[in-house]
C-alpha cells in the first residue's frame, strides 16, 4: 500500500472523528488510527526496498557500461592490431584505437554519471516525501497530545478543587 493513501486515510479518519462539544477535541476510533500506523510500519519498509533496488538497477547500469566498454576497448585493440600489420598505415591506427579508448571511456563515464544523477534525484525525492510523511506524523501526535492534555486539565482543576472543599468542611 502507498504511504500517500495511508496518510490520506489518517486524514480521513481525522475528518470523520466527532468533535467534543465546547472544546477543540476530537473522539478517535482508537482501533482505525493504530490499524492505519500498523499498516504504515508495513509500509515504509517497502518505499526503502524501492530505494534499494533504485540502486540496485544503478550498479547493473554501470556494470552494463563497463562490460560495454570492455568491448569496445577489445574491439578497438583487435582493430588497432589489424592496422598495425599494415606498415603504411601504423600511425593511422594508434591514432584511431586512442580515440575509440577514450570515446569508450567518456561513453563509460557519461552513462555512469547519468545514473549516479538519476539514482541521486530518485533517492533525494523519496527522502523529501519520507521526511514530509513523518513531519504529518509527528504533527498529528502531537496534536493529539496537547487534545488530551487540554482534556484533561479540566478534569484535575475539578478534582483539586473537590479536594480543597472537603478539606475546608473538614
Amino acid at each position: 500500500m502507498d504511504i500517500l493513501h495511508l496518510v490520506d486515510k489518517i486524514e480521513d479518519l481525522f475528518n470523520d472523528s466527532k468533535p467534543l462539544p465546547f472544546t477543540r477535541n476530537i473522539v478517535i476510533d482508537e482501533d482505525k488510527l493504530l490499524d492505519i500506523i500498523d499498516q504504515m510500519r508495513v509500509t515504509i519498509p517497502e518505499e526503502i526496498k524501492k530505494a534499494q533496488q533504485i540502486v540496485t538497477q544503478k550498479d547493473r547500469i554501470i556494470a552494463q557500461a563497463q562490460e560495454e566498454a570492455n568491448r569496445i576497448i577489445e574491439l578497438a585493440k583487435d582493430k588497432a592490431e589489424q592496422i598495425v600489420e599494415r606498415e603504411s598505415i601504423v600511425k593511422t591506427a594508434q591514432n584511431r584505437s586512442s580515440l575509440i579508448i577514450r570515446q569508450a571511456r567518456e561513453d563509460a563515464n557519461q552513462v555512469r554519471s547519468e545514473s549516479d544523477a538519476y539514482i541521486l534525484e530518485s533517492l533525494q525525492g523519496m527522502e523529501a516525501e519520507v521526511t514530509r510523511l513523518l513531519t504529518q506524523v509527528r504533527n498529528g501526535i502531537r496534536q493529539l497530545e496537547e487534545d488530551r492534555l487540554r482534556a484533561l486539565a479540566p478534569k484535575q482543576a475539578q478534582m483539586k478543587f473537590d479536594e480543597e472543599i472537603e478539606e475546608d468542611l473538614d
